[in-house]
């Protein structure tokens, strides 16, 4: 029940949240089912650190059954998938109103994180998608909730791509049944083994590719990202930023690695291809951006190429800086998002040219603004300059001298455009009238408190970059062989 547990809590909260009318009860819920959502995810870590820890539902073993499988990969993803969750939420207690609870916030939300452990978990390809399409179906209606005319706009393309990236996914699916006569993952590893030259194997990685690609924002099929993720709620936004665009990435890792051969040349070369192209169509996208969400929005972009670097390279090294990129980006990322909320709270608008005058009404403020800026930029010693240092390390001892100076010339964008942000926010006086300026009164402490517990988990993570790139390191061993998984899924009786 252990690895069904991050599931199904979110799950049964989401129905709770449905049939209880009580809506303050809605919050309660969901916070308390995110804190418990973190310790299940770090019980589950302590206990994949000795190896993989794997289960079989339905009463069938595998490969016939339905397997879940955790290993340390998937450990720290649900760990931080209920920090993020519980932060979010948290910040909506205050940003998403009554209303907008009544038709379904939290039910969806939750729905979306069960999704998300769903596809963290799972260990074979058919329920991968029925998670993904757990995903999309919430991540939609909180896209749409209580919104006008730029969210259902914002959703439609949302939903446009990911449904391409659904079709290439079924497809990869039954290409590969068809060639295979199984999906579950471990057995697809022992069976594709040696035979990624044979025409039906490459063209189900090509279709598998996309669709994660989709998922993950990568190029060529990344335009959905900015075009929605500055449209809905803050607190919904900075969720999608911590795990919509992160699951496609971890199913790249964990397909490509298990079940397929990522150092086939042509594996590897597409992936680096679209790696290195987004890293720079997100860098330039971010500083030509003149609103607070879309210059987040062309980052994650950014920083989702430097994570997919790390699957194309495929060296200990660079697996291991991917992960722990994970590590540093999630709480980071979702920091700028909701101090982005209060920016807009405080001065009424997103815009670069209508925001200003906030460090003296608040310097505070622009200090827990700087601690996830910075981090994202690579300033020493915050958890950023660790993620692009590990990166860069293994661009250059793979002699990928261009890739590795790409990740530098990113940097160096980031730097500028999240500089312009914080420049327009604190240090540029407001532009409108002096009686509409921001007061120097702190924000609601729901909205501060979950700005102030990323803060300290991106301090956490740069003070213990050490520690956690030893686990980091560790999820890179098991990734890199796969034996042990392999293993211990196909002896696991139900």
């Amino acid at each position: 029940m252990l690895l069904a547990a991050p599931i199904l809590l979110p799950l049964a909260t989401a129905i709770l949240c449905f049939l209880l009318r009580r809506y303050r009860f809605h919050r309660i819920l969901s916070q308390l089912s995110a804190l418990a959502l973190v310790v299940l995810g770090i019980v589950i870590l302590l206990k994949a650190i000795e190896g993989p820890v794997t289960a079989q539902m339905g009463g069938w073993a595998a490969p016939f059954g339905i397997t879940l499988a955790g290993d340390v990969l998937s450990g720290i993803m649900v760990t931080i998938t209920g920090i993020a969750a519980f932060t979010a939420l948290t910040y909506a207690t205050v940003e998403v109103d009554t209303a907008t609870e009544q038709l379904g916030f939290h039910a969806l939300a939750q729905s979306m994180v069960g999704g998300v452990c769903g596809a963290f978990l799972t260990g074979d390809l058919f329920n991968l998608y029925v998670w993904f399409e757990v995903m999309l179906i919430s991540s939609f209606g909180l896209l749409v909730i209580g919104g006008g005319r730029a969210q259902i706009d914002g959703a439609v393309k949302y939903v446009a791509l990911n449904l391409v990236g659904t079709l290439a996914f079924l497809s990869g699916v039954g290409l590969l049944y068809g060639t295979a006569g199984t999906l579950n993952m471990a057995d697809l590893g022992v069976k594709l083994a040696g035979r990624m030259d044979e025409t039906a194997v490459l063209g189900a990685a090509g279709l598998l590719m996309f669709a994660f690609a989709a998922k993950a924002a990568l190029f060529p099929v990344f335009f959905w990202l900015p075009a929605s993720y500055h449209t809905p709620a803050f607190a919904t936004s900075a969720l999608f930023s911590a795990l919509l665009t992160k699951v496609g990435v971890y199913a790249l890792l964990r397909v490509f690695t298990l079940v397929f051969e990522v150092d086939n040349p042509v594996v590897s070369g597409a992936l680096i291809g679209a790696a290195a192209i987004t890293i720079a169509l997100g860098a330039l996208g971010a500083a030509a951006q003149d609103d607070i969400r879309r210059v987040f929005s062309f980052h994650i972009v950014s920083q989702i190429g430097v994570m997919t670097l790390g699957l194309a390279l495929a060296t200990p090294l660079a697996l291991a800086g991917a992960v722990f990129y994970f590590l540093h980006h999630i709480p980071a990322m979702m920091g700028m998002f909701l101090l982005g909320g209060i920016v807009a709270r405080e001065t009424g608008s997103e815009r670069l040219d209508r925001i200003g005058g906030l460090w003296s009404a608040g310097p505070w403020l622009g200090v827990l603004f700087l601690i996830p800026m910075l981090s994202l930029i690579g300033i020493p010693p915050l958890s950023g300059f660790w993620a692009k240092f590990f990166m860069i390390r293994a661009s250059f001892e793979d002699g990928a001298f261009l890739l590795g100076g790409l990740i530098l010339v990113a940097s160096l964008l980031t730097f500028l455009y999240l500089g312009r942000v914080f420049v327009a926010a604190f240090w540029q006086p407001y532009p409108g009238p002096a009686e509409e300026a921001p007061a120097a009164t702190a924000p609601p402490l729901q909205l501060l408190l979950p700005v102030m517990v990323l803060a300290g988990v991106t301090l956490a993570i740069s003070f213990q970059a050490g520690t956690l790139f030893d686990l980091a390191a560790l999820s890179a061993t098991q990734l890199g062989d796969s034996a042990p998984y392999v293993s211990q899924v196909l002896r696991q009786q139900p």
